[in-house]
Order: structure tokens, then sequence, then C-alpha cells
């Protein structure tokens, strides 16, 4: 009796066991940033579970440790990811370097054309080299940088009458960079309901990308281009134009009048927190953040308002977004391409819209009632026709660390001047592209 029982017990364990292993074999993990659109993201794949039986497990890692943790992962060749949201600019890298799976054939033999998709997206988020037909990525979460504001104080009677008298216009949405240093000034340490105000909450992080992404949002609007022509590396003139300065400028003028005490090393969720605090009139964001603070118990509803980042001699936007990847590492890669397969129909782009993810697919931006959709839908689809990127060369993280170090010297600690920035800004890179072979 004792032995039979072992033997069932032993029999009991290895099918547990057996079951155990072919669950784990139809179980994939997404990896991405630790933010309320991942949340969305977990919400809407249930019903990808629920349609092929496949699990799905997500590793997310805070926006501070995202880029760190998973290039180290890349760049190991692990295993961790089957499918990786990246940002736009490791595109580069997760081509030449073979980390990404090259999607052409499973799109082909799927019907999945990068036609039903944004040209913007399409083009920052999955091709190698840029503008190519090569496709590395299907687009995930579009993208871009933009504003809000206090829309119940622009709505005050007497700060509207206080404004107009000091600058001849009516307070409200402002339609360049000087407007928006106008607008900054004018609540600038004002009173404000008992508590002291201020103007725009920008940002100034050097740790990973967080000042380059707010200085290039002056910059693009300026004129500002990498290169004098498209995959020429020829950078003279162009990082350091007069217009490129000029930006520069501004926004350390914006910095030094307008921004919040203590605001000199800050990114996403300083901001977030500084506009939710009240502390401040404006902040720029990325629009990935715009529903939660149209939901939010304090700021949200008629509180705030939404606006794409102004123009100055161009309209332009700094990109944000990523693309969906199949981690070429993977072991679980055709159960990988199911998940795009499945991410790619209409259907499932436009309820990525309506839980908080930003879908890039013809069919959800291009319908009549887009705009109407949320507070910020016009705004998006504006912005995104006007998206510039920084580099997505394979060696993007060195060059991104010499803008964060030239232009936060420049701005937050006031070294130099704007053109001395620039020109250090293009000796580092001419460094850097001789040592990759580009020069």
């Amino acid at each position: 009796m004792r032995a039979k029982k072992l033997t069932a017990v032993a029999g009991g364990a290895f099918l547990a066991a057996m079951s155990g292993a072919q669950a784990q074999d139809s179980e994939i993990t997404l990896c991405w940033a630790a933010w309320d659109p991942a949340n969305a993201l977990v919400e809407l794949s249930k019903d990808f579970t629920a349609s092929t039986g496949i699990g799905m497990n997500f590793e997310f890692v805070p926006w501070t440790n995202f880029a760190d943790r998973f290039l180290n992962e890349l760049n190991s060749g692990g295993k961790l990811c089957d499918l990786m949201i990246g940002d736009s600019q490791w595109i580069g890298g997760g081509a030449t370097y073979g980390h990404y799976v090259q999607l052409n054939e499973f799109f082909d033999q799927e019907g999945i054309s990068m036609d039903d998709f944004l040209p913007a997206t399409v083009y920052a988020y999955s091709t190698w080299p840029k503008g190519t037909p090569n496709y590395y990525a299907l687009p995930a979460m579009g993208d871009a940088l933009g504003w809000v504001y206090r829309k119940d104080w622009f709505s005050r009677p007497e700060l509207r009458e206080a404004f107009k008298a000091e600058y001849g216009r009516d307070l409200g949405v402002p339609s360049n960079w000087q407007e928006l240093k106008e607008t900054a000034t004018f609540f600038q340490g004002r009173e404000i309901d008992g508590e002291t105000r201020y103007g725009a909450a920008i940002y100034t992080e050097r740790g990973s990308e967080g000042i380059t992404m707010g200085v290039t949002a002056a910059l693009y609007p300026w004129g500002f281009k990498y290169e004098n022509a498209p995959g020429s590396y020829d950078m003279e003139g162009a990082v350091n134009s007069a217009a490129s300065v000029e930006g520069l400028e501004f926004y350390k003028s914006l910095y030094d009048c307008c921004s919040p005490p203590g605001h000199s090393d800050a990114y996403m969720v300083a901001n977030l927190d500084a506009y939710k605090s009240g502390q401040v009139a404006m902040q720029m964001n990325w629009f990935a953040f715009f529903p939660g603070i149209a939901k939010d118990e304090v700021v949200g509803g008629d509180v705030s308002g939404f606006f794409v980042n102004p123009g100055q001699n161009i309209e332009a936007s700094t990109l944000g977004g990523q693309g969906i990847s199949v981690v070429a590492y993977s072991d679980k890669k055709d159960l990988a391409l199911e998940y795009l397969k499945w991410f790619a129909q209409p259907d499932v782009q436009a309820k990525w819209w309506a839980l908080g993810g930003y879908s890039c697919h013809q069919s959800v931006l291009g319908d009549p009632g887009f705009a109407e959709t949320a507070p910020f839908a016009a705004d998006f689809l504006k912005a995104m026709s006007g998206v510039q990127d920084f580099w997505q060369e394979p060696i993007y993280a060195e060059l991104l660390l010499a803008m964060q170090q030239r232009v936060h010297d420049y701005v937050v600690a006031g070294k130099g001047t704007a053109q001395e920035a620039l020109d250090k800004l293009i000796e580092d890179w001419t460094i850097s592209f001789e040592d990759d072979g580009k020069l």
C-alpha cells in the first residue's frame, strides 16, 4: 500500500510538473516602462489571452531605470523579454546589432500593411535605415511632447483683466514660444487663492534624457537640424545655426524666469507633481500622461486644458512613443508574432485608444469623430503631424549623453554661452561618429 501511494504521488507530481511546463510554454513576456499606458496594455492583453490561450507576463521598469535595464538585457542576449516596447531611438541599434526580428516577411504573410499606420510613426518607430521599407517594429504607442495648463486660472476674470492690461492680448493658449514665456512670466510668483504660484514646469533632468527632450521642444520650432542633409553627418551650420542658438537661449531664459523653485533636475514625474500640487500654471509633458490628468480628482475635468507644443519659425514637436518588437533571443518568437498579429487589428487598436493607450492606426486616428473622443485628441493629431526625433543611430546613447551634458551645463548650471554649448556638442558628436566609422 505504501509503495503504491508513493507511486501515485510521484505520478501526480510528474503530471503537475508537465502541466506547469506546458503552461510556461504558452506564455510570453512583454517588457516596457512602468507607467499608465502599461497598465492599459495589461487590461487590453486580457483579450489576447482569451482569444488565443497564450498567457501574458509583463516586466515593467520605472522610466529612470528603463533604458539601462532593457538595453543591458538586449546587449547581453537575454531571454527575459519575448516582446519589447523600446524607445524610438533604439530602433537603429535593435536592427544593426540583431536584437530585433525583421518583420517584413511576417507582415507580408499576415497581410499587415504599414500603410494602415500613421506615416510619422512608421518612419520613427519601425524603419531602419530610416525611411526604408525595412521594418523591425509595429507602431505601438504614439506620443509627442505637449502642454497642460490650469484652464480654471486662465478663465478667471481678474487674471484675464490683469494679463490684458500687461500684455495687450487675451490670456489664452500660447500660439508661439514668446507668448508661452509671457504667460509663464505673468504667473511666476503670483498669489492665487492665498498661495504663491509659478509659471511653467519644464524638463531639466540631467541623468537620462530629460533636458534633451525639453530643449528640443524649443529647438525644433526654431528650425534646429541635426544634419545639413539627411545621412550626411554634416552638422556644422545645422546643429549650431543662428536659429538653433536662439532657441537654446530662449529655453534657458524660460528656465531662469519662470520655473518653480528647485526644478533643476526635473523630468516627467517631477513635472506632474509640480502641476498636480498646484505649483505651476503650465507643464510640458508627454501626451501619454494626459488621460490620467483628465481623470485626476484634483486637476481633472474642467480644471485643466491641453495644447500642442507652440511653434515659432515652424510648427514642430518632440517625438515620444515606441514600437513593439519581437526580441531575436526569444525562444517563443512564434507566440510573440501572434501577439503582433492580434495587436495590429483595427478593433484592438480602437480599444487600445479607449483604454488610454495611443493608437497609431489610421482607422482610429482617421475616424471623423476622433477629435471628440478626448480633450487632447485633436492636439495629439496635430502634434504627430510635425514630430521630430533625436538621433536613432546605433550609438544614440553616447550621442544623448553628450547633449545632456552640454545643454544642462548651459541651461541649468549657467556655464558658457548657447553658441559654445552647441559648438562643443558638434565636437563631441564628430568624435563619436568618427569612432563609429561614419565620418
